[in-house]
């Protein structure tokens, strides 16, 4: 009966998403992988996260699962962020065993490291045992650049692409992002390629208003001082140096000016980058907050949000900003420019250009981020709250929990379904497509 579709589920019994990041560090894609986790139709799915070892630099999110029944994560202490052959081996057949116990209907990852090793370990299951586990990839970034010299980059993009071929489906978490993998890197082709936003709990950040004062408070700086932040991992790639060079000659353009820099996160960079603020005579302008859970009060005083990387995917700090009316500029770097939207119409400078939801500055470029700076400070109060009320409305859109949820559910079912409908033939194509 050769065409005829194989069943492959009750369409009664739920479907077993396990998912997999490498770890629970301070980010977007921790709250990411908490939201699915804990958020997907009940009635339909059944959610298991499967994540590895903090590193003792990096800020813990762990938290996020306290006191939620039933979606404590699996730890592998084996899958970390250090490159280990040994423990990166280990991690591999503790994944495989993992897929073995758990009989997956859907293994989804999350960042690099345990992108490789779960989608390996689900062609090695198929392999074991005949049966073929869906696979579905998210890109949050990527570290095709800013990260390695280009020969470790090149490789990594090899392995990218030989991987998208057994995929199932590749999230990209902006439009720009999926062109960079269809088009610039051509990881994989734009069909196999599905643009999901990120999404989050707003309500925190739309109504953090009422908690203004608190942060300034607890930092020593008054209501009358100018309030500059950047939040994030105190990394490479996040490019804090280009941040304080531009508050230097932000500083030098505006002598008496009242005004702070908050460096709010922490890292491997902290102990140099504190050196850094010395040597460029910044002491006494920057301030170290390290981690702050209470993200909603940081937002709520911070008078404009920096954000200086080479390389993002969707900063979630420019959308938490934005949810809390605070003006954003920021570099050139993955979806930034689709958060800060097209130019507004304002003659652009040569180091920077005034968007609709904010300001866009070149990579490296510390004079063009200062007189960007500068352009916010001087805004016409009309037009910054133009500014921030489109902000604020367009993340409302487009970034809540609930459409989210809805984006993931959807392809999971087109996933599911495609999989019920395949035919004997089909079968022979997949197995092709994975070398067997």
């Amino acid at each position: 009966m050769a065409g005829k579709a194989v069943p492959l589920r009750h369409p009664d019994r739920k479907i077993k998403v396990v998912r997999f990041i490498a770890r629970l560090n301070i980010g977007g894609p921790s709250i990411h992988v908490h939201l699915l986790t804990t958020g997907l139709n009940r009635n339909r799915f059944r959610s298991i996260l499967v994540t590895g070892k903090i590193s003792p630099q990096e800020g813990d999110m762990s938290y996020l699962f306290n006191g939620v029944s039933g979606s404590k994560p699996i730890i592998i202490r084996e899958l970390q962020r250090e490159i280990s052959p040994a423990m990166d081996l280990k991690a591999f057949f503790q994944i495989l065993r993992i897929l073995f116990r758990e009989e997956p209907d859907i293994v989804h990852s999350h960042t690099a490291k345990a992108g490789t090793s779960a989608r390996i370990a689900a062609i090695v299951y198929h392999l074991l045992r005949g049966k073929h586990i869906l696979t579905v990839h998210t890109f949050h970034g990527h570290v095709f650049e800013g990260y390695f010299s280009p020969g470790k980059s090149l490789m990594f993009i090899c392995i990218e692409r030989l991987l998208a071929i057994p995929t199932d489906a590749i999230v990209a978490i902006s439009m720009t992002q999926k062109r960079d993998l269809s088009e610039r890197f051509r990881i994989a082709p734009g069909a196999k390629i599905r643009t999901i936003p990120l999404g989050f709990d707003l309500k925190p950040f739309l109504k953090s208003h009422v908690l203004k004062g608190r942060f300034r408070s607890s930092l020593g700086v008054g209501k009358d001082t100018l309030l500059v932040g950047i939040v994030g991992r105190l990394v490479p790639v996040k490019r804090h140096e280009l941040f304080f060079d531009a508050a230097g000659i932000f500083v030098e353009q505006h002598p008496g000016i009242q005004i702070r820099f908050v460096v709010v996160g922490d890292g491997e960079l902290r102990k140099s980058l504190e050196g850094y603020v010395g040597q460029r005579g910044l002491s006494e302008y920057v301030i170290f907050s390290g981690w702050r859970r209470d993200l909603p009060e940081v937002y709520a005083d911070l008078d404009i949000l920096g954000l200086t990387s080479l390389n993002e995917g969707t900063p979630v700090s420019i959308i938490e900003a934005m949810a809390a009316s605070t003006p954003v500029i920021a570099t050139d770097a993955g979806g930034v420019p689709d958060l800060l939207g097209p130019p507004d119409g304002h003659p652009d400078s040569e180091g920077f250009v005034a968007c609709r939801r904010g300001v866009l500055c070149r990579k490296e470029d510390a004079r063009g981020f200062a007189d960007g700076l500068s352009y916010l400070v001087e805004m016409d109060k009309g037009i910054r709250k133009a500014l921030v009320g489109e902000a604020r409305a367009f993340v409302e859109q487009h970034f809540s929990e609930e459409r989210l949820l809805k984006d993931i559910e959807t392809l999971y079912l087109e996933l599911m379904e495609r999989k019920h409908m395949m035919v004997p033939g089909q079968e022979h194509a997949l197995n092709r497509s994975l070398g067997i």
